[in-house]
C-alpha cells in the first residue's frame, strides 16, 4: 500500500464502551444500596427506596444500552471536527460527584453532601466557579431537605457532625 492509500484511509474510531460499563455499574451500586432503605410507604404509596430504586434501575438499563451503542459503532464517533471527544477526565468528575451520596450521606448530612456533589458534577461540566457552585449546592441541597422534611420524609440529620 502506497503513503498515499495510507493517508486517505480514515483511522479505526475508538468506541469508548467503558462509560456503558461504568454506568451500568453505577446503576448496580444504587440499586445495592436501595435494599439498605426502609420500604415504608408514606401517604403516596412509596417509600423512600422508590426513587433509589428507579434511579438505579434507569442507569442500568442506560449504561447496557450506551455500551451496546458504542460496540456497534454507534457512540463516540466524532463527525464534525469542531466536537471534542468525550474526556474521561470530566466522566470521572461527574462520576465522583454521583458516587459522593454513597460514602458521605450519613456522615456528613444532605445538604453537604448536596453541595459536594453539585460542585464535582458542575466542575465536570466545565464550571470553574467552585466556590459558588458549592455555595449553590448547598442551598439547593438545603431547600431539599426542608422540603421533605415539610412532607414527612427524613433524609437523616440537617448537619450530623454538629448534632
Amino acid at each position: 500500500m502506497s503513503g498515499a492509500e495510507q493517508a486517505r484511509r480514515p483511522e479505526p474510531r475508538r468506541r469508548p464502551w467503558w462509560l456503558g460499563l461504568a454506568l451500568a455499574v453505577m446503576g448496580a451500586l444504587w440499586l445495592n444500596g436501595a435494599r439498605g432503605i426502609a420500604s415504608t410507604t408514606n401517604y403516596i404509596g412509596l417509600g423512600p427506596a422508590a426513587i433509589v430504586l428507579a434511579v438505579g434501575l434507569g442507569l442500568t438499563i442506560l449504561g447496557v444500552l450506551l455500551m451496546l451503542q458504542a460496540l456497534r459503532g454507534e457512540f463516540g464517533t466524532v463527525d464534525d471536527e469542531a466536537e471534542a471527544p468525550p474526556s474521561r477526565r470530566a466522566f470521572l468528575f461527574a462520576l465522583a460527584g454521583v458516587a459522593v451520596p454513597l460514602l458521605t450521606m450519613q456522615s456528613l448530612g444532605f445538604p453537604v453532601t448536596a453541595m459536594l456533589a453539585f460542585a464535582l458534577v458542575t466542575h465536570g461540566f466545565g464550571s470553574r466557579r467552585t466556590i459558588l457552585d458549592l455555595a449553590i449546592g448547598f442551598v439547593l441541597g438545603s431547600a431539599a431537605w426542608f422540603g421533605f422534611s415539610g412532607l414527612g420524609i427524613s433524609l437523616g440529620g440537617f448537619l450530623p457532625l454538629i448534632g
